[in-house]
């Protein structure tokens, strides 16, 4: 006999960056203005990532492509690597993404790959407590989502090791 469940996910939809705390709002401005800085030559589809320390410390991110594909990276696992490595013990608090693509608008929020989300989970787990995600395009609606298993609902961590 088949046992079906649901999967339930909470978060929160604005309609405008106007909405925002003066928080979410000012992490989502510095990550629209970084991402001129991204090099998407190929796909230019460009992707930038603010992520805010409990230091207040504000680490940047941006998409890096490579002509040999898989040899890029993410702005979120750019942003969240740097501060690992930088700010060891401090946890992340929030993470702002956005993108634009090749003519420079995107009304939809945009949300972290497969990789970047199970990335952000091992830290996750390591801070003991969950980080905002704070998701955009270059206009447009915002989401909000506390904590990345709401996106990553099924996922694997250290305990599957066990």
């Amino acid at each position: 006999m088949t046992n079906k469940k649901k999967i339930h996910i909470d978060y929160s939809e604005f309609s405008s960056i106007e909405e925002l705390n003066p928080e979410d709002k000012n992490l989502l401005n510095i990550a629209r203005k970084n991402l001129s800085n991204a090099y998407a030559p190929y796909s230019e589809f460009k992707v930038s990532a603010a992520l805010r320390l409990e230091n207040e410390e504000i680490i940047l991110g941006t998409n890096q492509e490579n002509a040999a594909y898989p040899s890029g990276l993410c702005a979120e696992r750019v942003a969240v690597f740097y501060a690992s490595a930088n700010f060891p013990k401090v946890a992340f608090t929030a993470l702002a993404i956005t993108a634009q693509n090749i003519s420079d608008t995107l009304k939809n929020p945009v949300f972290p790959c497969g990789s970047c989300r199970q990335v952000i989970l091992e830290y996750e787990i390591l801070q003991q407590k969950p980080i905002r995600f704070i998701l955009s395009g270059t206009d447009g609606p915002v989401i909000i989502i506390d904590g990345v298993k709401n996106l990553l609902p099924f996922s694997f961590n250290s305990s599957s090791l066990k």
